[in-house]
């Protein structure tokens, strides 16, 4: 479904994908499957949405952001995509900002260029996120640093001795690096 007051001049849209009233989709961008676009959201040609994946209202993704499978963007996060901006000065090149699969972004925050938010990841709500987040990591403030771990389901990790616990039990190790890996 594209509501009848969306612009949408891209043709990639995967199945069962709802896009809401005032969106502006440019020609290029490709968005997956069950995906639900939020009104009042933006994206330009080069940006790719994975599959399940939802932006909440005034969610701009500029050129270069790649969206992974069943990411969540809340209302107004913005993803910049150019660190030294003038006006009317075209790009050649857009760094890649990457959002791995199953991570969360909070109202507001505002992701730079060239970042790897990692895999079920949570950047909190008015975050402003300069560099890399590892996965699981549950990150806050301005500049974003890291204050904790999250499970897949974004639930908080609590740590006993060198082993990191889920709330239904998942057991997450500490690497040599101080990451955390969910164990097999």
């Amino acid at each position: 479904m594209i509501h009848p007051t969306a612009i949408v001049q891209t043709t990639d849209i995967g199945a069962n994908t709802l896009i809401w009233q005032f969106v502006v989709i440019l020609a290029g961008a490709k968005i997956g499957d069950h995906c639900n676009i939020n009104c009042l959201s933006g994206m330009e040609g080069d940006v790719v949405l994975g599959d399940h994946v939802t932006l909440k209202p005034g969610v701009f993704l500029g050129n270069g952001t790649r969206v992974g499978n069943r990411v969540f963007i809340g209302p107004n996060a913005c993803f910049v995509n150019d660190r030294y901006p003038r006006s009317r000065r075209p790009l050649d090149h857009h760094a890649l900002t990457v959002l791995e699969e199953g991570c969360s972004i909070g109202a507001g925050a505002i992701i730079m260029n060239g970042i790897r938010v990692g895999r079920f990841a949570m950047v909190a709500a008015g975050s402003v996120v300069s560099k890399d987040v590892p996965d699981h990591a549950l990150v806050t403030g301005n500049p974003a640093r890291r204050i904790g771990w999250v499970d897949e389901a974004g639930e908080p990790l609590t740590l006993d001795g060198e082993r990191w616990f889920g709330p239904t039990g998942e057991v997450f190790e500490r690497l040599e690096n101080g990451l955390v890996k969910r164990s097999q």
